[in-house]
């Protein structure tokens, strides 16, 4: 009987598994012949987020030579490097382009391709274009994958599940805005992925509350007026008079940080540096099957700065001191080896008194070396930039702010300040470091995503031109939304006193990735039957090789599941080159444990209670089937 393993999801994710299995398979595999099907309704390799179909004014937030879906030798695992051109190598592009993500979903359908041609002999890939439904079968005997509009199931000795981002059921507060919004004759726009969501209703002139200032919002901003036909000339915008006026906030009440504009020079970080893998081994156990508290980095240590238990950075060990010292030496290395004339002492020096020093000894070390206040790093008011501060008219947040963000752009873009550069880097390997935790909580993802997973600095240029033709205003930090009188009322404290009222909201965000309220029903069912939640809603898996945890801790012997909606999510399914990719490592790390399961002798029981159930197999000349 022909092996069989089932892949739920064929986007990145699951191609970025079947490169693994293919690079792995002639050192792990010899059976006598292997049926992959990947289950999905959209496109393999692309699948829904880098589909075709879609608006090209929405671009990647990352430069082209900064995306690969290949390994170098960076990555920390078993199996082999397979190195492949970056997305600018294969499509012939400067590096330094911010492509529409049509391109990047034509890369990924050709990286797709190639990984099922390096499949070796017998090995068969069948595309299955519908939905899968529910996963059943005992955990010692095969699986049946019940897959939408198919009578019969597939039988699977293994199941995967890489399903990416997933919709939701809204929460408590989303369900009470959108009964309101019924009630009232309002718009609301839940939580979406932004080129899926259905913008008619907002009406040219009308005010629209907008919650969310990230790339989410970029998409939407971007939609509502060039998408309407608006067109920038330069820095200014030019409206079609279809745009409605946007007022935006969230809980910084400024846009993540532009995407760095200049390129690496000279000695990378030395990272890990204090937060390897030996380092993320010594910290004390998470506390049982429920993993960390909602509270994320609280229970390991100082608590991080801006997460509601104080300013971090106090005495005592656990995670978050060790995450603020690496970021802090990434920061210093490049400081004082790029730019010494900056600096007041030798880096060999500072070096060590920075490694052997407590959080006190380091605050002092850096008044003491550093002269410039603007050169020093302060995770808190990154974090936090508005907090404390106040403004007496609308008006006057909307020049600051636009300074702010002309500020941040000079900066994103001079390499005399590329100590931004060395924190970039620091962030991407801590955020490696953390994915072997398991899921640490919200707080950490949005942090990171606002220094380091910014929007292109050309966005940010066509916000400021935005907000001077008046189709953009700020609202400010911490952003109330509160419905009643028949509105959406949106205030702050940035501007004490000032109130915007409208007849629709917009939540400017990916809907969360919770096992109970997902719109999965597969990923529902899982969790009715018994898999493990982290206090976020996370489904927990085994962080040595993904296979799916139950509520008593036990991995599932043929279940596994990789990606945004696990406590093992990492920064994205691709990364940038020679930066650890934590997610190859995943990749490489399930594919060896799928392959090595699957090159077990013996015979593989199936359920004889479904009738007619089984592998479609194809023969070893047809690697790619749709079915």
């Amino acid at each position: 009987m022909r092996s069989s393993l089932v892949v739920v999801g064929a986007g990145p994710r699951g191609t970025g598994l079947l490169e693994r299995i293919a690079a792995n398979a002639l050192e792990l595999y010899a059976g006598d012949g292997l049926d992959i099907h990947l289950v999905d309704p959209w496109p393999p390799g692309p699948g829904r987020i880098w589909r075709a179909a879609q608006s090209p004014l929405l671009w990647m937030n990352s430069h082209a030579e900064d995306v690969t879906m290949f390994t170098d030798d960076t990555v920390d695992m078993a199996g082999p490097v397979r190195e492949g051109p970056t997305l600018h190598q294969w499509a012939g592009l400067p590096g330094r382009t911010f492509t529409d993500r049509r391109v990047q979903g034509s890369y990924l359908r050709w990286v797709y391709d190639e990984a099922v041609a390096a499949l070796p002999a017998g090995v068969t890939v069948h595309h299955h274009r519908r939905r899968a439904l529910r996963v059943g079968g005992p955990r010692e005997g095969r699986q049946q994958v019940w897959l939408e509009g198919r009578p019969r199931p597939l039988l699977a000795d293994l199941v995967v599940l890489a399903l990416g981002h997933l919709d939701a059921e809204p929460d408590d507060e989303q369900a009470r805005l959108a009964a309101y919004a019924r009630d009232h004759g309002l718009v609301h726009l839940p939580p979406d992925f932004t080129a899926d969501s259905d913008l008619s209703a907002l009406r040219a002139g009308d005010p629209v509350v907008v919650r969310g200032f990230g790339l989410a919002f970029v998409d939407l901003m971007v939609l509502l007026t060039e998408g309407r036909g608006g067109r920038h000339e330069q820095d200014t915008y030019v409206p079609s008079g279809r745009e409605p006026v946007l007022y935006v906030g969230s809980r910084r009440g400024v846009p993540y940080h532009s995407k760095i504009g200049y390129d690496l020079t000279g000695e990378r970080p030395p990272l890990p540096r204090f937060l390897g893998a030996d380092a993320i081994g010594a910290l004390p156990a998470t506390g049982g099957p429920d993993g960390v508290d909602g509270a994320g980095f609280r229970g390991w240590g100082s608590v991080p700065p801006g997460s509601g238990g104080g300013e971090g950075g106090g005495g005592g060990g656990g995670l978050w001191p060790l995450v603020e010292k690496e970021l802090g030496f990434a920061h210093y290395h490049r400081l004082f080896t790029a730019h010494p004339e900056r600096t007041a002492m030798v880096w060999a020096r500072f070096e060590e008194a920075y490694a052997d020093g407590g959080p006190d000894e380091r605050r002092d070390l850096v008044a003491a070396a550093v002269p410039d206040p603007a050169d020093r790093l302060d995770l808190a008011a990154l974090d936090r930039p508005l907090h404390g501060v106040r403004y007496d008219t609308p008006d006057d947040f909307q020049a600051a702010l636009r300074g702010r963000i002309e500020a941040d752009l000079r900066r994103r873009h001079d390499p005399a300040h590329s100590a931004d550069l060395g924190l970039f880097l620091g962030l991407l390997s801590v955020y490696g470091q953390l994915t072997r935790l398991g899921d640490i909580g919200p707080w950490w993802h949005g942090f990171f995503s606002s220094l380091a997973s910014g929007p292109p600095g050309p966005r940010l240029r066509q916000m400021l031109a935005l907000s001077r033709a008046g189709v953009l205003r700020f609202v400010g930090a911490d952003m109330r939304v509160t419905a009643e009188d028949g509105v959406f009322r949106a205030s702050s404290e940035t501007v004490p006193g000032a109130v915007v009222e409208a007849r629709a909201l917009v939540e400017a965000r990916l809907p969360e990735p919770t096992v109970r309220r997902t719109r999965d029903p597969l990923l529902r069912a899982l969790y009715a039957e018994g898999a493990a939640e982290t206090p976020d809603g996370l489904l927990r898996v085994d962080r040595a090789d993904g296979r799916i945890l139950d509520r008593a801790g036990r991995p599932h012997p043929r279940r596994f599941a990789l990606g945004p909606f696990t406590d093992g999510r990492t920064p994205g399914a691709f990364t940038r080159p020679r930066t650890g990719g934590p997610a190859f490592r995943q990749n490489d790390a399930t594919a060896r444990a799928v392959l090595t399961f699957l090159r077990a002798p013996g015979p593989r029981p199936g359920p004889a209670a479904v009738p007619g159930a089984g592998s479609a197999a194809a023969p070893a000349s047809a690697p790619h089937v749709v079915g």
